[in-house]
């Protein structure tokens, strides 16, 4: 037996004893198209499990109403987050997401732009790998004026459109609560340094120390590459130094996590740890931050889909132009103080 073919705008037509273009302007709500007529048809295509030809929309409109997403890991609350608000988005303006991780590997994720290409993706929402350090894979969609927005984890390279939470002023607010709980060595276990989050989050570091009239002690400041092995590396340099600090700024809450639970297998109960992003797992754990930075990924993500989606609603010719304005998005961050258990 052979399964029943769709359901045709034609069909619709010959039945109504209408124009097909007259079928096609009522389901899409033409204002030429009367109410009854509308009526008529919308009954019709519903009874007869009409759906509409993707295809051909999409040729029609010369796009494939799909955005593409590459980010690190969406098993981390921040990222699951940042999606949440980037779908919510997509799904008003009737896009459909394509998620891609790149598990933080630089080669995976110049494959997986490489396969959004070929997807025929009409924009592209980037968080780069933290290995990342070459950005020529990117360059690709510029010459085809398909637009890319990044989000959290920005490239440094200049002529983006980005969005990102204001870094170097959270951790300049970290800093500051730190001081003035009386703490004066502090130590900041970094990202790596080819993230521009990991900059930001040193020149607030620096900024809050020289501001307090404090002399900058570069060597209290350890990157680390985000695992927990690199971050007991860094944790074993930082205890070691001369002045063995009372109170760290960790990049985030995972490393906060690693850290803490390093500190607290060699004894150490009385250092004060401040950690980035606020994300639920704080909640789960023995010892929790004094106080972590709030990025809002949600609002990053939702606000980066916007971004993404006007540009791709723009004529083809303005984007990708010398003369375009590009979207630099910069969301507040906030210091939340919570009570250690």
């Amino acid at each position: 037996m052979k399964p029943d073919k769709p359901t045709t705008i034609k069909e619709i037509a010959k039945l109504l004893k209408v124009s097909v273009s007259t079928v096609s302007r009522a389901l899409n709500d033409h204002p030429s198209i009367g109410l009854t007529t509308k009526m008529r048809v919308k009954k019709l295509a519903s009874e007869m499990n009409y759906e509409p030809n993707q295809k051909a929309i999409q040729f029609l409109h010369g796009k494939s109403f799909i955005i593409g997403v590459v980010l690190p890991e969406l098993s981390e609350s921040f990222f699951s987050a940042a999606i949440s608000g980037i779908e919510d988005v997509a799904y008003k303006r009737n896009y459909t997401v394509l998620l891609a991780q790149s598990h933080d590997d630089a080669e995976k994720e110049k494959l997986l732009v490489t396969k959004m290409k070929s997807q025929r993706v009409d924009g592209l929402l980037v968080s780069v790998s933290k290995t990342t350090s070459s950005y020529e894979h990117f360059e690709v969609f510029r010459r085809l004026n398909i637009p890319v927005v990044f989000f959290d984890r920005i490239p440094p390279i200049k002529d983006i459109h980005y969005v990102r939470s204001n870094l170097e002023s959270g951790t300049f607010e970290a800093v500051n609560y730190l001081l003035k709980k009386g703490h004066r060595t502090i130590g900041l276990v970094n990202g790596p340094d080819t993230l521009v989050a990991s900059h930001e989050r040193k020149e607030g570091y620096i900024r809050a120390m020289t501001s307090n009239r404090l002399k900058f002690d570069p060597s209290l400041m350890v990157e680390c590459d985000l695992s927990e092995e690199g971050t007991v590396k860094a944790m074993d340099t930082m205890l070691n130094h001369r002045r063995k600090p009372t109170a760290i700024v960790t990049f985030n809450d995972y490393v906060a996590l690693f850290a803490m639970r390093y500190a607290k297998s060699l004894g150490l109960k009385d250092i004060d740890f401040v950690s980035y992003a606020n994300l639920p797992i704080i909640n789960y754990m023995d010892h929790t931050p004094i106080a972590s930075v709030e990025q809002f990924p949600y609002k990053q993500g939702k606000k980066a889909a916007d971004i993404l989606i006007d540009l791709i609603n723009k004529p083809r010719n303005e984007v990708g132009t010398t003369e375009q304005a590009y979207f630099n998005v910069v969301v507040e961050s906030e210091l939340i103080i919570s009570e250690p258990k």
